[in-house]
């Protein structure tokens, strides 16, 4: 697992729906903040990106210090964003693979309102699972 990794689901309209520290680096509330804000910093550029190109994947789209920011922006423009300071990019898109399935599901249930944030501790619980898999 990466020592450094921050995961969020930005809807399309720039709303955070989701966010975790998945890293196994020591969690500070400082840097949850600054993860956050570089998250944030970068959706201007996955903005123009993801109009540019048919690929989901966006690979590493920013980078600050020796952290990246990788993408990946579902046919909907819902984008999840990793923070992260490994450089295994066939694990990193496996992971949002996985991930874009346990939110279609969510998606898929009738409780759930879209763009509402994600609540379920079962859905964090896999996607902490998944981070632990593949990062």
């Amino acid at each position: 697992m990466a020592g450094t990794a921050c995961f969020i689901i930005v809807s399309k309209n720039d709303i955070p729906i989701y966010e975790a520290e998945v890293g196994s680096a020591a969690k500070k509330e400082e840097a949850s903040q600054q993860h956050q804000f570089i998250l944030h910093a970068a959706l201007d550029i996955v903005e123009d990106l993801a109009w540019t190109t048919n690929a989901m994947f966006l690979k590493a789209v920013d980078k600050f210090n020796d952290l990246s920011v990788s993408v990946y922006v579902t046919a909907g423009h819902t984008r999840f964003m990793l923070l992260h300071d490994s450089r295994n990019e066939d694990g990193i898109k496996s992971f949002f693979q996985e991930v874009q399935e346990l939110y279609i599901k969510i998606l898929l249930n009738p409780l759930y309102l879209p763009s509402a944030r994600i609540a379920s501790s079962h859905f964090d619980t896999k996607v902490r699972a998944l981070a632990r898999k593949y990062l």
